[in-house]
């Protein structure tokens, strides 16, 4: 126990902060944290007035605290599939839920007994933190993570397109280069989503920053406010189902696209059912399906 309060303590870098999550006293869990370092022989935080940062000792353990925690959740789930109570579990994170229903409904209609827990994680980092901590089994993602730890396979690749409201100048074009769009004003996903990072790069590429003008965290909200004529979006081709009544326009140069990866951690157990849903949905892409 005392491990995840360190692990909590490390991760928010803010001793109140992590009392309240953790549902206890400040100052019983400063107590915690200064035996454990009396145990340790070291300091694990760098300690300025109120401000705590956890330093180089502290990182050092940390790494192990997470493997060692990550190993017990592992070891606990194992032994629940094992005596049936989770049996059926699969848990993934996502970006958005608004387009999940096309992976789950024909999964959920072959499959009806499936446990699904699925998380909303705003950027690619909360999904990774909800992996390593062994809470989820995998997660969709469309930005490769440079670890070895880490599988990722290819699901899908679709066009990045320009979507308009029908009331633009632009409602009538069906192609334009990039940099024809360059004055406009644009509603995107806030800094930290790897689509945000990746258009900004398209943007890059074709000599101008994007004058965005809203900042959000849900696609669907972003499509309401292109309907409402505040500004444009980039939105992947797949999305033209969802928002048909938005005019798309084919990006002509540079060429924009996104994939969707599956990942997971490499060497941790699944459970039968998370394994037959990782095989599913890896030949469910295949057939030309969009995410």
């Amino acid at each position: 126990m005392h491990l995840k309060y360190f692990q909590t303590v490390a991760r928010m870098e803010h001793m109140t902060k992590a009392a309240n999550q953790l549902n206890i006293a400040q100052s019983a869990l400063s107590m915690i944290i200064s035996r454990l370092e009396d145990d340790l022989g070291a300091s694990l935080f760098d300690r300025v007035g109120r401000q705590i940062r956890l330093n180089e000792q502290g990182t050092a353990y940390l790494k192990r605290v997470n493997i060692a925690l990550a190993s017990l959740e592992e070891g606990r789930r194992e032994v629940t599939v094992l005596t049936h109570r989770e049996q059926n579990r699969i848990a993934l994170a996502v970006t958005t839920l608004n387009r999940l229903s096309n992976v789950l409904s024909p999964y959920l209609a072959q499959y009806p007994d499936a446990n699904f827990r699925i998380t909303q994680a705003s950027t690619e980092q909360d999904k990774l933190l909800l992996l390593e901590r062994n809470e989820i089994d995998f997660f969709l993602t469309t930005e490769l993570i440079s670890r070895d730890d880490i599988k990722h396979v290819p699901l899908v690749t679709e066009k990045i397109m320009i979507a308009v409201p029908p009331t633009h100048r632009l409602a009538g074009t069906t192609r334009i280069t990039l940099d024809e769009v360059a004055q406009e004003d644009f509603i995107s996903l806030k800094q930290g989503y790897s689509f945000r990072e990746l258009m900004d790069a398209y943007c890059k590429e074709a000599g101008f920053i994007p004058r965005t003008i809203c900042e959000g965290d849900e696609p669907a909200a972003i499509a309401s406010l292109i309907r409402s004529g505040l500004g444009i979006a980039f939105q992947p081709a797949g999305s033209r189902e969802e928002y048909s009544d938005l005019t798309y326009i084919e990006i002509e140069k540079p060429s924009c696209q996104l994939t969707f990866y599956l990942a997971w951690m490499k060497n941790r157990y699944l459970s039968h059912a998370a394994i037959n849903f990782r095989e599913y949905i890896i030949q469910h892409f295949k057939t030309g399906a969009s995410p």
